[in-house]
């Protein structure tokens, strides 16, 4: 056989002919003469084969498009549908997770505002380093490999994460969970696509991206759920804590474990065999794919193989096996990265390059800016609405404040809690606190002489300027960082409570709100996700990215007039539904506009792109919180209106094969 050729010349072919079926086919009918041939995989640049013609490429392309169509739509891709369905579900999980923990943990940990606002971006950097390392890496050793282990490290650390108990330590395991799950999103799709037929690509592609909301969804459905219900929670003194809130960040790594579970079913990608000269793994997953579909459609006339009985208990053992290497392999991961990169840094900088070579410059460049707008726009504007809402939750809290000034207060014992109050210029003698808890309470410029503090929690609470005089304070959490340019004069703080305290009194309402509100808001893209599943391949990709852009950079002017937590909400619901088509259409034109052998590569680097876009838009959007709506709201539409006129000038890839 040629090196460049991955059929048999037409000679041979035609020498097949007239002897019969070749030896592996024979016995089978004209039908399943499209397994015919010896594919030799495309080689490669640095093994000295030289580059494949494009003719070639086109007929590869063409003929896997004619064996895709053989082997029919049916059992074998439903099935691989809901496995990998698994691992988007967890990356839609793995957005939500923080933002849920956030207003518990920020109490359990002591953290401070630059702390909470690296706790919610922590996540975003390590998808951002995920999504570009495993996008890479799925192009050299192969989709299903590279699936699992990012899985297996995200399942780890996000385990690990719900029993740490430092902040570093915390922050250090969402990061690594990001790193895993970051290469989800390239993955999936890839994968997924390459299982497709042309006319059932776009479709259920978009079918796909409803795990996404699925995930979102599980993830408010279970902090609603969990997070609340403070009894759940258990500690070993002061040291070990175990609030509702880790139990919630240990379920959501459920998604996770199971798409390991149920990937270790699935077959590799038959292209990747293809691709890299494994021409008889990759038919024998055609085969599979063949036979499981017209097993269930009734046909076992037209199943190649004859009995996988003798292959069961083989699978069963391995399917073991190799769930215990891949766990054992995420484990070890950061000891042995440096080597692994080594070894594999030089590939997939060749790779990367490979995206900007003349015949794809334009078409990456275009896509990155596309990906670029829709990411800052979608990402700022969705982090900005709950924080708005927060915003206006705090304005209508402060507008209750009660005020007091140069009260004096002697010989009296406070045992009930004290809220949304400020004290200024007050005089405290002889007074005590005692096992009470403080919320949003402020004292400017008041003397405390003589007074007794005992079991206070405290939430939201400083003295400011204040005196004070031969006080004592036992067992609270008042610390220094409480007492701001404070005076103290004889006064003795004993067994201090350690670390923060979790606020019991929190009113569960407001945790209604909060999930209920993202709840809602992911539940808003059903909508989108059905029409853009059922129109992407009558209407096509550009329209369906450039239209849904458009009505969405129209949507955001409706922003300016929310002013109530009603209003804000339905907005939300709003651009959410409209957004969600133009992200469906963008995921299916990057698995078809790049060739096998670089597509999850350029989708994983697009991706990584994507997550720093959405850093700087969340970091952009948030500083104007309260400040005006006006730009963070132009910001978004102009992004979006540059994305939707730049989408007009990518190829349409409706109707094309899979390269």
């Amino acid at each position: 056989l040629a090196d460049s050729s991955y059929y048999r010349g037409d000679s041979q072919a035609a020498n097949d002919d007239e002897g019969g079926h070749s030896d592996s086919t024979e016995g089978h009918d004209e039908d399943d003469e499209i397994y015919e041939g010896e594919y030799q995989g495309i080689p490669r640049a640095d093994s000295g084969k030289g580059s494949l013609r494009r003719k070639d490429q086109e007929e590869l392309a063409q003929q896997y498009e004619t064996i895709l169509q053989e082997c029919g739509h049916g059992k074998f891709q439903w099935s691989l549908y809901f496995v990998l369905g698994l691992a988007l579900m967890a990356d839609g999980v793995e957005i939500f997770v923080v933002g849920f923990v956030l207003p518990s943990a920020e109490k359990d940990m002591c953290l401070s505002e630059p702390n909470k606002s690296m706790l919610g971006l922590i996540v975003y950097f390590g998808m951002m380093v995920g999504a570009f390392l495993w996008g890479a890496l799925a192009d050299r050793i192969g989709r299903r490999q590279s699936l699992l282990i990012s899985l297996s490290i995200n399942s780890i650390f996000s385990f690990f994460s719900s029993f740490v108990q430092g902040y570093s330590t915390f922050l250090f395991c969402r990061l690594l969970s990001g790193v895993g799950i970051g290469g989800s999103i390239p993955i999936v799709f890839s994968y997924y696509s390459e299982f497709l037929s042309q006319e059932k690509r776009g479709e259920h592609l978009s079918w796909l991206c409803m795990f996404w909301m699925i995930g979102g969804i599980y993830a408010s459905a279970m902090a609603w759920a969990i997070i609340p219900h403070y009894g759940w929670s258990f500690q070993m003194g002061s040291a070990y804590q175990f609030h509702s809130w880790r139990v919630f960040v240990l379920v959501c790594a459920f998604p996770s474990v199971a798409a390991i579970a149920a990937l270790n079913a699935m077959p590799e990608s038959p292209r990747f065999y293809l691709e890299n000269g494994k021409h008889d793994e990759g038919w024998m997953v055609l085969k599979q794919v063949h036979d499981t579909n017209m097993r269930a459609k009734g046909y076992p006339e037209r199943v190649f193989s004859v009995s996988i009985s003798e292959k069961t208990a083989i699978s069963v053992f391995l399917f073991y096996v190799e769930a215990a290497v891949m766990l054992l392999s995420a484990f070890l991961f950061m000891s042995f990265a440096l080597v692994f990169l080594r070894v594999h840094l030089l590939q997939i900088r060749n790779n990367i390059l490979a995206c900007f070579r003349p015949e794809y410059k334009r078409t990456t460049f275009m896509l990155m800016a596309v990906w670029f707008s829709m990411s800052f726009s979608y990402y700022g504007l969705t982090v900005w609405f709950p924080d708005m809402i927060k915003y206006i939750q705090k304005q209508e809290y402060e507008s209750r404040t009660k005020t007091f000034t140069k009260e004096r207060v002697e010989h009296v014992t406070f045992n009930f809690t004290l809220e949304n109050q400020v004290h200024r210029q007050g005089y405290y003698f002889n007074d005590k606190f005692l096992n009470l808890k403080m919320k949003s309470m402020v004292f400017e410029d008041s003397v405390f002489e003589e007074c007794y503090f005992e079991d206070i929690t405290s939430t939201h609470t400083f003295f400011r300027n204040c005196t004070f005089i031969a006080s004592l304070f036992y067992n609270t959490d008042l610390f220094k960082y409480r007492l701001v340019n404070c005076k103290l004069v004889n006064s003795t703080f004993l067994h201090n409570k350690e670390g923060c305290m979790l606020d019991f009194s929190d009113d569960f309402n407001n945790a209604y709100m909060i999930y209920f509100v993202n709840f809602l808001g992911t539940l808003a893209v059903l909508p989108g996700n059905i029409v853009s599943a059922l129109l992407m391949d009558k209407i096509g990709r550009l329209r369906m990215l450039a239209g849904s852009s458009v009505i969405s950079c129209v949507s955001c002017f409706f922003l300016m007039f929310g002013n109530t937590e009603s209003g804000m909400i339905a907005l939300l619901c709003l651009f959410g539904g409209i957004s969600i088509a133009s992200w469906n259409a963008l995921d299916v034109i990057t698995v078809e506009l790049y060739p096998s052998d670089k597509r999850t590569t350029a989708f994983g680097f697009l991706n990584a792109l994507c997550k720093l876009a959405a850093v700087l838009g969340i970091s952009i959007f948030q500083s104007f919180v309260g400040i005006t709506k006006a730009i963070p709201i132009l910001f978004a539409a102009g992004a979006l209106a540059a994305g939707s006129f730049l989408a007009t000038k990518l190829p349409e890839t409706r109707g094309q094969v899979l390269q």
